[in-house]
């Protein structure tokens, strides 16, 4: 079964995505999250840091991939710094998905969860950008 990791600016965000993807999941995959940086005094602020988003990407790899998903830009050029630093068998089997990352995570956890492979769940989560979340009428 593949993981997923949450890659966020922001700690609270990246956390709470996969307490969202997870509780959707059923518990049925393994989901991380890495999101802010720590600063010289020890205070936590916005930003991606490649080192974490490598050992995350360590921990959750499985045979099977790991789907990524990223908030803004910047998360995808750590993330793709990350995976340059894993091993090519590794890094082969990683992918950055350009799914949303709320609505993302949770299709993708969800098909996941059903024991889909890396490329079906990218693109049910990459779909979730086309789900109308309020009806409208044509004006």
């Amino acid at each position: 079964m593949i993981s997923l990791l949450i890659v966020s600016h922001c700690h609270e965000i990246a956390e709470g995505v996969k307490e969202l993807a997870a509780q959707m999941a059923q518990g049925e995959l393994r989901i991380g999250a890495v999101g802010g940086i720590v600063d010289e005094m020890g205070k936590p602020i916005l930003g991606t840091d490649a080192t974490q988003i490598l050992a995350a990407l360590e921990e959750l790899w499985t045979p099977d991939g790991v789907l990524i998903l990223v908030d803004l830009g910047s998360a995808v050029l750590s993330t793709e710094m990350a995976l340059e630093l894993l091993p090519e068998e590794k890094r082969a089997g990683c992918l950055i998905s350009n799914a949303p990352l709320v609505e993302g995570a949770v299709v993708a956890a969800v098909e996941a969860s059903f024991g889909r492979s890396l490329v079906e769940v990218n693109r049910a989560a990459e779909e979730a950008c086309q789900f109308p979340k309020v009806p409208r009428e044509e004006m």
